[in-house]
């Protein structure tokens, strides 16, 4: 690509303002992304994949549009700058549209310290099939593995751009390199499965091939023998690596979007404890080598650690432009987009308190119930906070694991299950979201 993806968006802006757009902002993304899968010693699949998009939305007055290509062409661009006011010109009005105002916007940002991007090479198609094959071959070497359905090395390389007509222009590059194993034991219907797997930003920083295996062999011969639990109310051990999705639903509560819908089981609480007072939730834009890390958002505003959660009590909303103009509120710098929609609220990197007990510890006070390894499929009412997952993981009993389950349900509310969170202290911090593993007292377990 010779044209810069700043000149492209500014192109882009510069369009829409020929086409009688009133405003507008736009957004560029290129890069690459190369991966390779392995399966009985062979190559099963490489893929790779090279392209821009583009995506530009105008505003007339209180009506806006969003449109998208992969063509950079000059004459493409003017057209979907005619194309998009056309648009708008027949869109609903929105009384809370608009970008933002010039004093709000980041500047003086420093892209270098949150370290999004891994300066080495790009890694060769020959690496990551070795990395691949090597995980596998590992695995498979473990007694009791019969298969691997899956062993795979990824790359990518992403270069991001936003513009707004009203003075705003800012980028960066992210990497992630990733290695996953997918691994099989038992035969027939005795079979079970699990897996393991690390993804980075930075290539040094991936765990070994060999952790990886050990702990993908370990995970699904574990899973051997799984049954059904026993129906009844027990404690649930919500396992480090599901966890996330409960402080998931509860950041899905506070969603600017859904509170302006009134869509939320939190919408009348903020000010309130929605947590047990000795745990906070908190978002740090600003951590290095961290996927969430953003030094301004997809509006332009500079992001800012803040506490969601402070000991328990919700403090506020994760707000964009239009959704805290219609709550009457300061936005949070959390708009997200991509290059076909437009901006709405989104968290970035965020992480629960931790307490000083081990996973270990919890599982020892439990006394008799169910730790849960993996989740399956949801209904979940937003407006009631209803909560039912099919789940599967291990039975304990006398406070020790006795045998893996499955084929299960676990039920509650999450209004009150988030005021039971015990927490343990095993969540790893590299992760976008640092969260736990989390126990929760008198849950619903549909089994036999």
């Amino acid at each position: 690509m010779t044209q810069s993806l700043n000149d492209l968006t500014q192109a882009l802006l510069a369009a829409a303002r020929a086409a009688g757009a009133d405003a507008a902002d736009a957004v560029a993304v290129d890069g690459t992304s190369l991966s390779i899968e392995v399966r009985g010693g062979a190559l099963e699949q490489a893929e790779r994949s090279e392209g821009i998009d583009i995506g530009l939305r105008v505003m007339i007055g209180q009506r806006q549009a969003n449109v998208s290509s992969s063509d950079t062409r000059p004459e493409t661009l003017a057209t979907m700058a005619e194309r998009a006011v056309a648009m708008a010109n027949e869109a609903p009005e929105d009384p809370y549209l608009g970008l933002a105002d010039a004093s709000q916007l980041a500047q003086n940002w420093d892209i270098g310290a949150l370290e999004l991007a891994d300066p080495a090479a790009e890694p060769a198609p020959a690496d990551l099939e070795s990395d691949a094959r090597e995980v596998e071959s590992l695995t498979l070497a473990h007694d009791g593995i019969t298969q691997i359905q899956s062993a795979a090395a990824a790359y990518s390389n992403t270069n991001i751009h936003i513009a707004t007509s009203n003075g705003f222009s800012g980028g960066y590059t992210r990497t992630s390199r990733s290695l996953y194993c997918v691994a099989i034991a038992g035969t027939g219907s005795n079979m079970e499965r699990d897996h393991d797997g690390d993804s980075r930003i930075f290539q040094s920083d991936l765990r070994s091939a060999r952790d990886i295996a050990d702990q993908t062999a370990q995970r699904t011969l574990d899973r051997m023998g799984a049954r059904k639990p026993p129906t009844g109310t027990y404690p649930v051990l919500f396992d480090e690596r599901i966890s996330s999705s409960l402080i998931g639903h509860l950041l899905g509560a506070i969603n600017g979007s859904a509170i302006a819908r009134g869509a939320s089981f939190l919408r009348d609480s903020l000010g309130q404890q929605v947590l047990p007072t000795t745990l906070s939730v908190l978002e740090n834009p600003h951590r290095p080598r961290a996927v969430g890390s953003r030094a301004f958002d997809a509006e332009g505003l500079p992001t800012a650690p803040r506490a969601i959660i402070d000991n328990g009590t919700l403090t506020g909303w994760t707000l964009d432009l239009a959704t805290a103009r219609q709550l009457d509120m300061t936005p949070t710098a959390n708009a997200a987009r991509g290059t076909s929609s437009p901006p709405s609220p989104a968290t970035w990197n965020i992480a629960l308190t931790q307490s000083d007990q081990s996973r270990a510890d919890l599982i020892a006070d439990m006394g008799t119930g169910l730790l849960v390894t993996s989740l399956i499929g949801a209904t979940i009412n937003p407006n009631t906070g209803e909560y039912s997952r099919g789940a599967a993981g291990f039975w304990i009993e006398n406070g020790e694991i006795t045998h893996a389950v499955n084929e299960c349900t676990i039920a509650g509310n999450l209004r009150d299950m988030l005021l039971r969170l015990n927490p343990a202290n095993d969540a790893r911090a590299h992760l976008s979201s640092v969260v736990p593993s989390i126990l929760i007292e008198g849950m619903i377990l549909a089994g036999e």
